[in-house]
């Protein structure tokens, strides 16, 4: 059974949909759950949600990181605190839990795991990789916005533990890695793209090449690596286009008259099929890449929904051994 902490407080209405997507989960998917935060919070919202023997605990975290958390104050809580990040975090170092599901603060996020779990050897810096939904299936993309500035060999770094993640945790056989540029053509794009070219093009990994937005959409490649500030604003832009197109077709249904709502009415369950395909919370959290222990880092604004789909995934990862795929992936490509 497949053990997974919870930030407790992590959420924007914390602990509500921390506590209700964690006890879905433990019904649903037969994990144990440890909720870390505050046990005063937490207990109220656990008890009302009727969890009888499910194996859930709480284990009791006097502080939390917030978004006014940053700089010296943020490297002090995370280096030396007890906040609930720091405390479940602390219990994945100790093998006392297999992963660590959060839907804080990114950059507290980050930066906790890198003082609380360290890094994995030879990897520079972690990458956050979430599941971009393609036509043909989905695609890891990484890094998302832990890392605005990278180098070639960054970008060399992230390719290896997506196509690992890829393999080991979506199933994919010998994972097609493209490199995210203005073109498709070998030559294209910025500086660090042209310069990690032939770092991609001489690693073991199966290189697909240039990849531009509509291929990355379109299913052409099962891992797509780029620096963190494109895939950051890549990801935003995605997601608002999922929203704008959802919203407008509610409103051309509702507004179209009589004949448009039964033409509403029939296309329904297409529509429900879309809204889930564009849904964040189907895929509830991304993975953060790189550090010596599962981490899985959801949007604030996460329902319950999302909490129970971000513990499926943490899950599957601790299942599928894939922290130690990518630790032998790693070792390997520093034998070259």
């Amino acid at each position: 059974m497949a053990r997974i902490v919870v930030d407790a407080m992590g959420s924007d209405d914390f602990p509500k949909p921390d506590v209700e997507g964690s006890v879905k989960a433990a019904r649903e998917y037969g994990v144990e759950i440890i909720l870390v935060g505050d046990e005063s919070k937490i207990k109220p919202v656990l008890d009302s949600q009727n969890p009888g023997r499910l194996p859930i605990r709480i284990v009791h975290a006097p502080e939390m990181l917030t978004m006014e958390d940053k700089g010296e104050a943020l490297t002090f809580k995370a280096r030396h605190g007890q906040s609930s990040m720091a405390v479940g975090m602390d219990l994945v170092k100790k093998g006392e839990a297999d992963a660590f599901v959060t839907a804080g603060n990114t950059g507290a996020g980050m930066v906790t795991a890198l003082f609380r779990l360290g890094r994995i050897r030879g990897v520079d810096r972690p990458a956050l990789a979430p599941i971009f939904p393609t036509a043909t299936g989905s695609c890891v993309v990484l890094d998302i916005g832990v890392n605005p500035d990278c180098t070639p060999e960054n970008l060399i770094q992230f390719a290896i533990m997506g196509s690992i993640y890829a393999e080991k945790v979506r199933g994919v056989k010998n994972p097609k890695v493209g490199l995210i540029s203005n073109g498709e053509e070998e030559g294209k794009g910025n500086e660090l793209v042209r310069a990690a070219t032939p770092l991609f093009k001489n690693s073991k990994l199966n290189y697909y090449g240039n990849v531009e937005g509509k291929e990355v959409i379109g299913g052409k490649v099962d891992v797509a690596v780029t620096d963190g500030f494109t895939g950051n604003v890549m990801l935003k832009t995605s997601e608002a286009i999922g929203k704008l197109i959802l919203d407008e077709i509610k409103i051309k249904i509702k507004n179209g008259g009589p004949l448009t709502m039964l033409g509403g009415l029939l296309v329904k369950p297409a529509l429900t099929s879309l809204k889930s395909l564009l849904d964040p919370s189907v895929q509830g959290a991304a993975v953060l890449l790189g550090v010596n222990g599962l981490v899985l880092i959801g949007h604030g604004r996460s329902d319950a929904t999302a909490i129970q789909s971000a513990i499926r995934l943490a899950r599957n990862a601790a299942e599928s051994k894939v922290l130690d795929a990518m630790k032998t992936a790693i070792e390997e490509s520093l034998k070259k």
